[in-house]
């Protein structure tokens, strides 16, 4: 763990030096104190710190809630842009902006909650339909399903609008390049709110996931706590995506990495899961701004890490026995 949150702090410190115009440790440290007026110490405090801080919220929200979401579901593919939590978080957002008027955070957070409960909710009810056992694949293809739906309005909303379309299309691709820490203030607290319920829920997820039978023989309440976990995952999904917007596959891929570290324990695996994926999304983010001339958006980055990701786990054999 000390050598995770050691990278962590490498990360950081790369994401606020490195760029389109490299900044040396000390004019890093000076503008972080607040002790240089030069033109890289406010590069360093009104771009790239929104940004890092950005990337290191979403990153603690996006990771926390897809490991939330595979607990509860019991789902090793459940991940909040595959199941269409985004989604859902994102098309509320859209309808706030377009014909509500929201157009700070703090106004269209309220509908990113909305949006992200009402798509949980939908994509367990869907998954259910049918009857018989709710397999891990039919509860990603329900919220993939969802996902394109509700991205297809959200598309088709904002090309009738071309205002609100100017504003959102580079939130809808998923970045962190944000410009004003007033975004990051609005966000802060819902996220830290939801991380917090997270980690204390702990003992009863982990009674939880050895099945709902020996949860109950042991004392754990099964439909509080899954209370709990729907609004820790509705607080967490709908904060990062009204922030940085749809961002897929960090929540599915660093769960699966925190196990295979720390075990399958969530006392274990959840804090390490909160370590390394901010690792991952500002790493990818770096990435994006050194490989290609502007900018590529982090979320293409973790696409292209997170589909093969997706794949190698539908076609694991272990994982198919148990759908």
């Amino acid at each position: 763990m000390l050598l995770a949150v050691t990278v962590l702090a490498l990360v950081i410190f790369l994401s606020l030096s490195v760029g389109a115009k490299p900044i040396p440790l000390h004019t890093v440290t000076a503008a972080l104190q607040g002790q240089c007026a030069l033109s890289d110490c406010v590069i360093v405090r009104d771009a790239r710190l929104p940004r890092t801080l950005a990337g290191l919220l979403a990153g603690v929200a996006l990771g926390l809630s897809g490991a939330l979401m595979q607990i509860l579901t019991r789902n090793p593919l459940a991940d909040p842009g595959i199941l269409g939590v985004n989604a859902g978080a994102g098309f509320a957002v859209v309808l706030g902006i377009t014909f509500f008027g929201a157009a700070e955070v703090s106004q269209y957070l309220w509908f990113a909650f909305a949006g992200a409960l009402v798509a949980t909710l939908m994509v367990a009810l869907i998954g259910a339909m049918g009857g018989g056992k709710v397999s891990p694949v039919r509860l990603t293809l329900a919220g993939v399903a969802l996902g394109a739906v509700l991205e297809g309005f959200s598309s088709g909303i904002s090309l009738l609008n071309p205002l609100v379309l100017d504003q959102l299309r580079f939130w809808q691709a998923g970045t962190l390049d944000i410009r004003s820490m007033a975004v990051i203030r609005v966000v802060t607290l819902p996220i830290v709110g939801g991380a917090v319920l997270t980690l204390l829920m702990t003992r009863a997820l982990n009674t939880l996931s050895m099945g709902s039978d020996l949860a109950t023989a042991l004392g754990t309440r099964i439909v509080p706590t899954q209370l709990c976990g729907l609004l820790a995952v509705t607080l967490l999904c709908g904060s990062a995506t009204a922030a940085v917007g749809p961002i897929a596959f960090v929540g599915l891929i660093m769960p699966h990495i925190a196990r295979h570290l720390a075990g399958s324990d969530p006392r274990w695996m959840l804090p390490w899961t909160l370590v390394l994926t901010p690792i991952l999304l500002l790493t990818a983010d770096i990435a994006g701004r050194l490989l290609v001339p502007g900018e590529l958006r982090v979320s293409i980055v973790t696409a292209f890490i997170g589909a093969p990701v997706l794949i190698i786990l539908v076609r694991n054999r272990a994982l198919m026995k148990r759908s």
